[in-house]
């Protein structure tokens, strides 16, 4: 195997972990978006600014 193919597989291999990653926060971004019980963004319109954030 040359590097030339070492190259495309890498790369190949880095996209689609890539699209896998962002297909996982996907689902959990709409899960959460369809929970009506989710603690809001501190970026909410209706959520103090100095509170606690969501997601730590």
């Amino acid at each position: 195997m040359d590097v030339a193919n070492f190259g495309i597989i890498l790369a190949a291999i880095t996209i689609c972990a890539v699209i896998a990653f962002a297909l996982a926060s996907r689902a959990k971004v709409k899960s959460r978006m369809a929970n009506e019980d989710a603690p809001k963004s501190t970026l909410a319109s209706d959520k103090r600014s100095d509170g606690k954030p969501a997601d730590a």
